[in-house]
């Protein structure tokens, strides 16, 4: 079966539209008062070789463009046309240009008009509102449609922003009408983008970015950290209670190093299992399942006046989240992250991720420690080796935790 005839169909001159639909062209136009029409399209049409060959079909194609065109149904685009003579068939008018003559005409044709009409609408109001958004408007203009029924009450939300910066409430507490914290979760990229080119700069935190930083760069109350901790003594329990979790404020506040018996030894796991685990050890306590948002530990002046153990992974993360630790805390020590843990266990080694290891450099590990986190980051022994702590047998840690049972604590140093 032959191929169809390569001249432009009526399906491919609306293409040409839809394009510059999807490139948002059509409504920044709207916005920015530029004028793209009357608009010339592409047009393929046959050669002179065409109609003597392909006559019937050339009649057909024709036919179609005609049927299709502003000519005949009243809108879209308009064909021009020039007569062809040729030997066997006589003179022939055929379309050489087709082109769109106003923006309606070609939103009629793509089926956009009604969208066209709801973005007007979202120009209205935001000159009418918020002005310094109409640039946003010309460069996002497919995305303002897609919130076309939220827009009003995206304009109230930043209207109340640019009246209450930097509010310092939950969310939840925010008495705007229509706006509700739901709405505020499900929007917070675009809001965030509004937000920014509203608010004055002292307004807005740049060092927190992205959906999960949208609180503190705008100066909302975001759900405060809260340390899961263990007192591995029980003279230490509090009410009875020797397993709880608490805001890092409240923490901070505890008066465990004022009490008899006082805490001197703070060890920090991220392991949830090896938290819940922790060997009993007199007058200590163990924080854990923290990750990297150790900074919660940033403002806690009494870790400063106690013995505190890291106990991370064996692996680049482990390292790279004890070396951040001692940003806060440079006394902290490491607990079961040498080579000698390491080789014990290194038939139960696994790997980590290649394209998640952390690879850089880290400059708070003392030698021993820096040794074995190059060993591991530059796949010294294997690739990507990691050892987690779950597999580190619990004689070993019970050992460890003897050894240092005799060690004096800090608390007496301060």
């Amino acid at each position: 079966m032959a191929d169809p005839p390569p001249w432009t169909t009526p399906a491919d001159l609306r293409a040409q539209l839809e394009r510059r639909w999807a490139r948002g062209e059509l409504l920044a136009a709207r916005v920015t008062g530029e004028s793209l029409f009357p608009l010339a399209l592409r047009l393929k049409n046959p050669s002179g070789g065409d109609i003597a060959r392909h006559f019937d079909a050339v009649r057909a194609w024709i036919d179609a463009l005609r049927q299709a065109s502003a000519e005949a149904r009243g809108f879209g685009y308009t064909l021009t046309w020039q007569s062809v003579r040729n030997r066997v068939h006589g003179a022939n008018d055929v379309p050489t240009g087709a082109s769109v003559a106003t923006a309606e005409d070609g939103l009629k044709l793509i089926g956009r008009s009604r969208d066209a009409a709801r973005f007007d609408s979202i120009i209205e109001q935001t000159r009418e509102n918020q002005p310094t958004l109409l640039d946003w408007l010309a460069r996002r203009p497919l995305t303002a449609l897609e919130h076309a029924d939220d827009w009003p009450r995206l304009l109230t939300l930043v209207d109340w922003f640019v009246a209450h910066p930097r509010p310092g409430c939950y969310r939840r507490q925010l008495d705007i009408a229509g706006v509700d914290t739901k709405f505020i979760e499900t929007r917070r990229r675009v809001i965030g983008e509004l937000l920014d080119l509203t608010l004055p700069a002292a307004a807005i935190d740049a060092q927190h970015t992205g959906a999960a930083g949208f609180d503190a760069r705008y100066g909302l109350r975001g759900k405060p950290p809260r340390l899961r901790f263990r007192l591995l003594d029980s003279q230490l329990a509090i009410a009875g209670l020797t397993d709880l979790a608490v805001p890092a404020a409240e923490f901070a506040g505890l008066t465990l190093d004022r009490r008899t018996p006082t805490v001197e030894t703070v060890f920090i796991t991220e392991n949830e299992i090896n938290g819940l685990a922790f060997p009993p050890v007199e007058r200590a306590l163990v924080i854990f399942g923290l990750g990297y948002a150790l900074d919660a530990l940033a403002d806690i002046a009494w870790l400063h006046r106690v013995a505190v153990y890291y106990w991370g992974d064996l692996d680049t993360h482990g390292f790279a989240m004890l070396d951040r630790l001692r940003r806060y805390l440079p006394h902290a020590e490491s607990l079961l992250m040498d080579r000698a843990t390491f080789d014990a266990y290194l038939h139960l080694a696994g790997n980590e991720s290649a394209k998640q290891r952390f690879t850089g450099t880290l400059t708070r590990l003392t030698m021993a420690e820096q040794e074995l986190f190059e060993t591991l980051r530059d796949n010294a022994l294997a690739d990507n080796l990691r050892l987690e702590q779950e597999h580190i047998g619990f004689g070993w840690v019970e050992a460890r935790l003897r050894e240092l049972a005799h060690r004096p604590g800090l608390a007496a140093d301060h």
